[in-house]
């Protein structure tokens, strides 16, 4: 593309470099030479660059909005880089993830556009606020012993001895809705209904006797086959614009008493198959169109259709209240910790850039109200990833995992902890050196974010990472312990068994073909 008569353009760097004029015959290297060292040359520019960036973003007591030049940007340009920050952030998620509503992000922008900054801080403000309040409502209802009391537990990542878990066992006599609070989220709450059967009323009626206006969605729970009362409760929150999502539970049980009964043929994903197609063509035959089943054990809830059930909830519920409800699932896989760290992370931004819409002069340092803000963050972050000393206890009871043990393994706990490490300060330049390596800059460039928005990732993704953390280690520990005695022992049998077996055949096969003889031993 370039004449050899002519200069070439070279970048001095990845990101954030001026170009500058290189002269042909500098560049008259070999092809793998010269690539590893304008590569190599651009890299170290870009970290130097970097590192200077972050440390004046962080010691630097000067105005937020410069040009190079050193010349204050025009109102114009500062309220098209707000513009610009906000749309190609919330661009990064998709329609179903985001925590707020598409209308509420369009009209962000629109003040940002206009320039009318208090308009956008007023919409901010309402948004999270809204987040904060908003209820959620879910109905669970079935048949007693139908599993409904398990599953409302596990929603609500309490264990059945827990105080106020739902009492499980119990002969269903109540003809009222119980009501069930989510011990960390207080805005979501789960409705146990009377199953249609209790109450002798036609699905309709039965639906205004338990006020289904009140809930977002509705769980149909079932342990065995759907009743013909609760197929036709399904069409009638249908018909009344409600969502409604059919669960089978205790599907282990089945595969258990499937494992005894059939060990040799014995096949879980057949099975499991067999088990949800049943199920759909029941739900077809009755007029329920494109039916979604999800199988799942309230006692093993990373198996089987859980996890898929809790993406579809969060999935349909509106923007406003998809945030607490995501905050609300337990951490049964590292894939359900990502999404309610990225949930966090929206709220973060938005809050900072609230706060970073009326900034002047950056705060020198870290100053000891920071420092108090930071440690009340850290333990809310703990507290809703589950990695808090009470969490640790409840956890180490179940999988037999010392609390200890589990509080050496993880980092949180000792985030603020500087007396023999380095500052908060520079614990906090570390990571903005990573965060800048990895996304190719600071987050939002050009518009300012005080350093306790920085330091608030850094606690997010610690904790989150903990959370992790804490989730192989027990998965390890109950995986290894996970066996039930009698089928453990049911397996030695059968494979000695079948080592027996074997050992006869080819006895038989060596004595027909005469190499083996009774006397020769």
């Amino acid at each position: 593309m370039f004449s050899t008569e002519k200069q070439r353009w070279a970048a001095s760097g990845e990101t954030g470099a001026q170009w500058r004029v290189v002269p042909a015959a500098e560049l008259q290297l070999s092809a793998s030479t010269g690539h590893r060292t304008v590569w190599a040359v651009g890299r170290s520019l870009q970290i130097c660059l970097s590192t200077l960036t972050i440390s004046f973003l962080i010691r630097a007591d000067r105005a937020p909005f410069t040009t190079a030049m050193g010349k204050s940007s025009s109102k114009d340009e500062r309220h098209g880089d707000l513009e610009s920050s906000f749309t190609l952030y919330f661009k990064k998620f998709k329609t179903e993830s985001k925590i707020i509503p598409q209308e509420t992000i369009d009209s962000i922008e629109l003040y940002l556009t206009k320039g009318n900054i208090q308009g956008a801080n007023s919409v901010i403000s309402a948004a999270l606020k809204n987040i904060d309040n908003v209820p959620i409502n879910v109905a669970v209802t079935g048949e007693s012993g139908a599993g409904k009391s398990s599953l409302i537990n596990a929603l609500r990542g309490v264990g059945p001895e827990d105080k106020d878990a739902a009492d499980i066992g119990v002969v269903e006599t109540t003809m009222r809705r119980t009501a069930y609070k989510h011990p960390k989220i207080q805005t979501l709450t789960l409705w146990d209904l009377p199953g249609v059967g209790t109450l002798n009323f036609p699905p309709k009626d039965y639906l205004e006797k338990v006020n289904f206006q009140e809930y977002d969605f509705f769980i149909i729970v079932s342990a065995t086959r759907f009743t013909k009362l609760e197929l036709d409760l399904a069409k009638a929150i249908k018909f009344m614009k409600k969502n409604y999502y059919f669960v089978r539970t205790k599907v282990d049980n089945d595969l258990q008493n499937e494992k005894k009964s059939k060990a040799r043929t014995f096949d879980r994903k057949n099975i499991l198959l067999k088990i949800r197609n049943s199920y759909i063509d029941t739900l077809k035959e009755n007029g329920l169109d494109a039916p979604e089943i999800f199988l799942i054990s309230n006692s093993n809830l990373s198996d089987y259709d859980f996890p898929v059930l809790m993406d579809t909830l969060v999935k349909t519920l509106p923007a406003q209240k998809r945030h607490s409800f995501m905050l609300s699932l337990p951490n049964i896989t590292e894939a359900t910790i990502d999404k309610k760290h990225k949930s966090m992370q929206q709220t973060i931004w938005l809050e900072a850039f609230k706060t970073g819409l009326f900034a002047t002069v950056p705060v020198v340092g870290i100053l000891r109200d920071d420092v108090e803000k930071v440690k009340e963050k850290l333990n809310h972050y703990r507290v809703l990833f589950g990695v808090d000393d009470a969490s640790l206890q409840v956890i180490a009871k179940d999988s037999q995992v010392p609390a200890e043990q589990l509080k050496k393994i993880i980092k949180s706990p000792y985030l603020l902890d500087t007396k023999k490490r380095e500052t908060l300060e520079e614990k906090l330049l570390k990571y903005l050196e990573r965060f800048a390596s990895v996304n190719g800059g600071l987050l939002a460039t050009g518009l300012y974010f005080r350093k306790t928005f920085y330091l608030q990732l850094l606690l997010l993704d610690t904790v989150a990472e903990d959370a992790k953390v804490v989730l192989r280690e027990t998965y390890s520990k109950i995986s290894s312990n996970s066996c039930h005695p009698q089928l453990l022992t049911m397996d030695k049998c059968y494979s000695f068994l079948m080592f027996l077996i074997g050992f006869v055949v080819v006895f038989f096969i060596l004595s027909y073909l005469r190499l083996w003889a009774w006397d020769e031993v």
